[in-house]
């Protein structure tokens, strides 16, 4: 019986997000131990004051604002992690799925595996459903990614007419989407759909079937820039 792969320890996943952090952006890490004290000096002085002298309250405080300044600076070394995992596969194939992959949470749903994709120059268009819409992510060139657009939005019209449908293309450009702020940039604007709407439309799109092929680069698969520290 084959064994299970050990999952890393906290410790572990600490050292590492640290570590991938540090390459990335030296400042960050410091910024995130500034913030943390800073957060932790103000929650002890906040208890200081109201504790009166009662030395059980002060102990209280004491663990509070060290259990304040720790969490904080290990969502911000969090947070700093995953953008530099994400700068790290900027510009490669897959990369969008990749990023769809380990991000997607609640009701949005997505695949890694792209919904249109140009076998010869490997631009791709993905599909993430979700409160604002469907919203089809383009990864490559924006003059040849306008074609794979204009078809994967035909295919939706013909199975859910009327769905609102946002385009949005990853890249450096200015008028692009930097890849480590993708999912902000597919969760932005009005609402559009219902939780009960994004499962119709989900179901709807899933029966057209998908057959595309996962362009190579990336494996989405073996890339999880985790959120938890």
């Amino acid at each position: 019986m084959a064994k299970k792969d050990k999952q890393p320890g906290r410790l572990k996943q600490l050292w590492r997000a640290y570590k991938v952090t540090a390459k990335a952006d030296p400042s960050s890490v410091w910024i995130a131990l500034g913030v943390g004290l800073a957060a932790g000096l103000g929650v002890f002085a906040i208890g200081w004051f109201s504790s009166q002298g009662n030395p059980w309250l002060i102990a209280l405080w004491v663990l509070s604002s060290t259990l304040t300044a720790v969490l904080l600076a290990m969502v911000i070394m969090s947070r700093k992690a995953e953008q530099a995992a994400f700068a790290q596969i900027e510009g490669q194939s897959g990369a969008v799925g990749a990023v769809i992959q380990s991000s997607l949470r609640g009701s949005w749903t997505g695949a890694a595996q792209p919904v249109q994709v140009n076998a010869r120059t490997r631009d791709a268009v993905y599909r993430v459903i979700g409160k604002t819409g469907v919203n089809l992510v383009g990864e490559g060139d924006p003059t040849k990614l306008k074609k794979l657009f204009d078809d994967e939005t035909r295919k939706i019209h013909r199975a859910v007419p009327n769905v609102y449908i946002k385009r949005i293309v990853i890249g450096t450009n200015p008028d692009q989407v930097r890849l480590h702020k993708m999912m902000k940039a597919v969760k932005s604007g009005k609402k559009q759909l219902s939780r009960g709407e994004i499962r119709i439309v989900a179901k709807r799109l899933e029966a057209l079937g998908n057959n595309m092929p996962i362009p190579k680069g990336i494996d989405p698969m073996n890339f999880r820039p985790s959120r938890k520290m």
